[in-house]
């Protein structure tokens, strides 16, 4: 069965799908959920909030310096001045749609500070709510807002293309069965990968199926090796794990191993606020080699615990651990990809007739290294400029000169998931080296022969066959066997041949 919409389809209803919809109205935009409005995005699982120039003394030039500089050389420049520069107006903005973010008491915005950032500029809601309360707020405004059809229970499986290579609509499984759906324009808004590893703070159900469907396309791949892992992920056995957010590093809060010493002041002179690659080498560290890794709040924090961080508060106590009194156990777990879809400054990709916003799109803001707290400020900010680019393209529907023929999706089972996260853990994940990216991609390779169309297969390897080229340490990426930087920066960029292999674009 084919479905025609005669507007956008947005894969994706998080805060950037959202944010489309909203800044694309009034055309009429149809976003498909594979859960119910709300329940599907990470981006409810963000603790720390959004950064944006909003405090005295700072500006979004000195917002955009520290994007820069965390992003170690692979940072666009423009895209980073272009987010900053619309940063205070698109905290603003989500404040009007009804986001209570903290202020001080002259009413202005409670400012905190997280790693790499030169000042305080993370605008929080209760401490550590800011991504349910964002995701709260533009759901509502997306569920008034008549321009927006909403589909739920529905997943995406594929692209299709006309005869002229123009990406026209996608497959889709939903209550119905496997169905076509035909659009004016496609925007992928799916979120990260955090399913594609054992030990994620993200939904383990996304597992990079945007970043795969856009290479079985064809589309252009930017830096996929470029995971980054967050050092302080609660290690208390939980799938997904706790997030420990940094924030409370901010406050104060300090990392020891098993006998007390505070180890990130071997590494680096900010310490627990240095660049998070960092951080996350030195917990990772301590918890293989050092008889653990534990974040000490006790002292910074303590009684605060419940209403500063009541998130945290909440995980800790429900795995027995009191953070007033006791140390919380940490390790690294996947956290963003930095890499992606490879999409112009509006978010149009290389596909004609394909967008992509969020963590999903390689916009070129975060380089090798996220700066804490850009992405819920670029998935808001790009999906506006992914929407006002909608508005000014033509909106007729593209007709298909041959017959659609459904194709097979054979799923994964669960057991050989649950392998792939544990093999992602051990050979590409905080550390890698020449040999277990070698054994992880030949082992993608053999499963892809019976699963020649599952995106998640696809997007692992292009985030090993990336490592395994970048022969150098770079940001998040760390090789080993090359611990060294190259004196230049280049990105990497891949796409899906005719023979189904990956190559250099």
């Amino acid at each position: 069965m084919t479905i025609a919409h005669n507007g956008p389809i947005i894969i994706g209803s998080g805060l950037a799908g959202l944010s489309v919809a909203l800044s694309a109205a009034p055309l009429s935009c149809l976003v498909i959920t594979p859960e119910k409005l709300g329940d599907a995005s990470a981006t409810a699982w963000a603790q720390g909030g959004m950064a944006s120039a909003l405090g005295e003394g700072d500006t979004p030039l000195e917002h955009a310096k520290d994007t820069v500089l965390a992003g170690a050389g692979l940072v666009d420049t423009e895209a980073a001045t272009i987010l900053t520069q619309m940063g205070p107006a698109t905290v603003r903005a989500l404040q009007e749609l009804g986001v209570p973010f903290d202020h001080n008491h002259e009413g202005g915005f409670s400012l905190g500070r997280e790693a790499a950032h030169s000042m305080a500029r993370i605008a929080k809601v209760g401490g550590d709510g800011a991504g349910r309360a964002i995701i709260d707020a533009v759901t509502r405004a997306a569920k008034q807002t008549p321009s927006i059809t909403i589909l739920e229970n529905t997943k995406a499986k594929g692209l299709i293309k006309n005869d002229q290579g123009r990406i026209i609509g996608l497959w889709t499984q939903g209550p119905k069965g496997l169905e076509a759906i035909i659009g004016t324009h496609i925007v992928i808004a799916t979120g990260g990968i955090g399913g594609l590893y054992g030990m994620t703070t993200n939904p383990p159900t996304l597992r990079g199926e945007g970043m795969g469907m856009a290479a079985l396309a064809g589309a252009v791949i930017c830096d996929p090796e470029m995971v980054q892992f967050h050092p302080t992920a609660l290690n208390v056995g939980l799938d997904p794990a706790p997030l420990a957010t940094e924030a409370l590093r901010g406050e104060g809060a300090i990392l020891i191993d098993s006998q007390g010493v505070r180890f990130c002041l071997e590494d680096h002179k900010d310490a627990e606020l240095a660049p998070r690659d960092i951080v996350a080498r030195a917990v990772q560290i301590a918890h293989l080699k050092r008889g653990g890794a534990f974040l000490d709040g006790r002292e910074a924090i303590g009684a605060h615990f419940p209403s500063e961080f009541p998130f945290v508060f909440q995980s800790c106590m429900s795995a027995g651990i009191d953070p007033r009194t006791e140390l919380i156990p940490v390790a690294p777990a996947e956290h963003y990809h930095m890499g992606g879809i490879k999409t112009d400054l509006w978010g149009a990709s290389s596909l004609e007739g394909l967008w992509a916003v969020g963590e999903c799109a390689s916009t070129g803001v975060h380089g090798a290294n996220r700066l804490a707290s850009n992405s819920l400020l670029e998935a808001a900010a790009f999906g506006h400029r992914v929407g006002l680019d909608l508005k000014s393209k033509s909106s007729s529907l593209s007709s298909l000169s041959s017959a659609l023929v459904p194709p097979d999706f054979p799923a994964l089972d669960q057991a050989t998931l649950a392998q792939l996260r544990h093999m992602m853990d051990a050979y590409c994940a905080v550390v890698r080296d020449d040999e277990g990216l070698g054994i992880m991609i030949k082992h993608l390779k053999n499963l892809r022969a019976n699963y020649p169309l599952e995106p998640s297969l696809i997007s692992q390897e292009l985030i090993c066959y990336g490592a395994l080229l970048r022969r150098e340490s770079r940001g998040a990426h760390y090789r080993s066997d090359y611990p060294q930087s190259d004196q230049s920066a280049k990105h990497t960029l891949l796409t899906l041949g005719h023979d189904n292999d990956l190559a250099i674009a």
